[in-house]
């Protein structure tokens, strides 16, 4: 089944995805976009070369150059649309999703992903199947490499990354990129930072030795890792690198939410600014940015509306809870890669082992669970059901969240996946378990 949405056209390989379907997906695009060069840049999956030559063909086939990049984060895909004058890019991922799956994501012309109206304009190309052009108006394609050199160098001339510091802790990390596209570019941007990498999964084989999505509970080998080798860190990251999580020492895995906690907390000791999250996102950000006494914007779930709001609203920093840290100040997408380097900087700066640097947030544990759509009432039947967890608000921007003190518990329909996902967060996961308890069985 292909699964249509803001966060790109994904499915299974041979399911609802093939050759055929990407290249009318991607011949689509290149009908909405206007004239000029495209970017198109994937991970590492076994099926991403397949893809490539249906996107590259078909964006060929309405008149675009094609820069191929080769294997790339979705950061420096984005970056690589940015900073040139492409007129928009396609980045080959399926991102966490398992081996089988594969997805297209769509960019504009700024590395930005299309909003919802957007989309709708290119599935209305998709539905016509019109925009090829003449014969004598084909594109070509052509091999462009640099990309991650690039990436990593603008990374390198950020302000508040000081080398030199780093490289005098002698940071020892430990980096799991799942055999995806972080492979290369982590373990060198930790290398310029003089840290000493031990990797697992950088081989860029795409042959995922675990489920890649980057959550604790698949972290096993990276733990026990950090835990023998007595390293200061560890890093995961997903297939196409814009999601983050880390180990602390001695072989402590830490929430995925974590990541933004840090990230936030970091550069708003440096440059001041609102921030930007969805309504699933940990409410330590709330904390973390009261600390410099700045507000929070939560929006829905999804890549695209967190960007809306933090260039609308002249956010500092923003991301998602999945690990996904945003700065535009470098880019406005999520990007593990520049996380690294905020982590690493905190390290230096603090002094402080990471585990000793997360004690000193308040306790807080968030549980997440799947259940069939027919499993729950809907609208405002469901939001009747929340409102009588206690007192509180509820939103109903996305799917239906209530928020009580110092808990939460947001239920939606996935974007990626058939089911609804209940989160919930407190103090206690005997808590968060029981807001899930009472909202799916009461």
């Amino acid at each position: 089944m292909l699964r249509v949405s803001v966060s790109g056209v994904r499915g299974v390989i041979g399911d609802g995805l093939d050759a055929v379907t990407a290249a009318r997906w991607a011949a689509a695009l290149g009908a909405w976009l206007p004239a000029g060069p495209v970017v198109v840049g994937r991970d590492s999956r076994p099926t991403g070369p397949m893809i490539r030559d249906a996107v590259c063909a078909a964006l060929a086939s309405t008149g675009h150059e094609v820069r191929d990049i080769g294997i790339a984060s979705t950061p420096t895909t984005e970056m690589a649309v940015q900073e040139t004058d492409a007129v928009g890019g396609v980045i080959i991922t399926a991102s966490h999703n398992p081996q089988q799956w594969n997805a297209l994501k769509f960019l504009q012309g700024q590395g930005l992903f299309l909003d919802a109206a957007q989309n709708a304009a290119v599935r209305d190309l998709y539905d016509s199947g019109q925009g090829h052009v003449a014969w004598n108006a084909v594109g070509g394609v052509t091999r462009e490499d640099g990309a991650d050199e690039r990436h990593l160098d603008a990374i390198l001339d950020l302000p508040w990354l000081d080398r030199a510091r780093i490289v005098a802790r002698d940071l020892h990390v430990v980096v799991d990129a799942v055999e995806g596209a972080g492979g290369r570019i982590v373990p060198a941007l930790l290398e310029r930072l003089g840290a000493r990498v031990t990797p697992l999964g950088c081989g860029l084989c795409g042959q995922f030795p675990h489920d890649p999505e980057p959550t604790p509970a698949h972290l096993e080998t990276l733990r026990a890792t950090v835990a023998e080798t007595e390293a200061d860190l560890g890093v995961a990251v997903d297939p196409d690198v814009d999601r983050l999580a880390l180990v602390a020492p001695g072989g402590e895995a830490l929430s995925e939410e974590m990541t933004l906690v840090l990230a936030v907390d970091f550069i708003l000791g440096r440059e001041p600014g609102p921030v930007a999250v969805n309504l699933s996102t940990t409410g330590l950000i709330e904390t973390a940015a009261a600390r410099h006494g700045q507000p929070v914007h939560r929006t829905p779930v999804g890549e695209a509306n967190v960007v809306a709001t933090l260039l609308g609203e002249g956010c500092t920093i923003g991301g998602e809870g999945n690990g996904g840290v945003i700065y535009p100040a470098l880019h406005p997408g999520r990007d593990a890669v520049v996380g690294i380097a905020m982590v690493l900087q905190l390290l230096a700066e603090r002094e402080q082992g990471l585990g000793e640097i997360v004690a000193g947030y308040p306790p807080v544990i968030m549980v997440k669970e799947k259940v069939a759509a027919e499993a729950l009432p809907a609208g405002e039947a469901l939001a009747q059901r929340l409102s009588q967890l206690g007192p509180g608000e509820v939103d109903t921007r996305d799917g239906t969240k209530w928020v009580g003190e110092g808990q939460w518990v947001h239920v939606r329909p996935s974007n990626t996946e058939p089911v609804v996902r209940i989160i919930a967060e407190a103090a206690s996961e005997a808590a968060a378990r029981d807001l899930i308890a009472r909202v799916s069985n009461a």
